[in-house]
């Protein structure tokens, strides 16, 4: 799945200037491909004025941002990949969001410690006491990644009730998901 970054800054950026506000972004500088004025970097990163009447030829892709601007009177061709952006804000009140770096976020990818769940697999994925997600049809444990369980209409499921992690049985009426982080 590919990152849902490039269409939240759009989002914001969008927000922003229709409320009439003044769009910047913090960007770092030190990501490949960001071409930016490097007398104006700071620690690594440049906060930039992109709103309307500040860029020429603004072009807000998935992939990135691209604009003309003018830096202490000379023109400059700026480009940056969106996942070099850390924030996008509005100058006058500061709202805005502040994002993760990918990096972060991203998930081994690799077959080992994965659960697929299937038809037969209709209980719920809990949580053990160690924090590891516990597959209570089978028992492979997954950790760190999120976990989708599926809990059938027929079934009874699965709750921890206390601290001494003692189980509840309750009858569902209709098929639920849960989403355990």
């Amino acid at each position: 799945m590919t990152s849902n970054q490039p269409y939240l800054l759009k989002a914001f950026f969008d927000w922003i200037v229709d409320n009439g506000l003044t769009p910047h972004l913090v960007v770092d500088a030190t990501q490949n491909n960001v071409s930016v004025p490097a007398q104006y970097v700071n620690d690594g990163q440049i906060v930039l004025n992109v709103s309307p009447g500040a860029c020429m030829n603004f072009n807000m892709t998935p992939e990135g941002i691209s604009f003309q601007a003018r830096f202490g009177g000379q023109p400059h061709y700026i480009n940056i990949p969106s996942h070099a952006v850390l924030a996008i804000y509005a100058r006058e009140n500061g709202a805005g969001t502040v994002f993760t770096a990918e990096s972060d976020l991203s998930i081994e990818d690799t077959d080992e410690g994965v659960v697929e769940l299937s038809d037969g697999m209709l209980e719920e994925t809990v949580l053990d006491s160690s924090d590891e997600l516990l597959d209570t049809t089978g028992g492979a444990r997954v950790s760190g990644a999120p976990s989708l369980g599926i809990v059938s209409s027929s079934q009874t499921e699965s709750r921890h009730v206390d601290e001494t992690s003692e189980l509840t049985k309750t009858e569902k009426k209709k098929p639920t998901f849960t989403i355990v982080k």
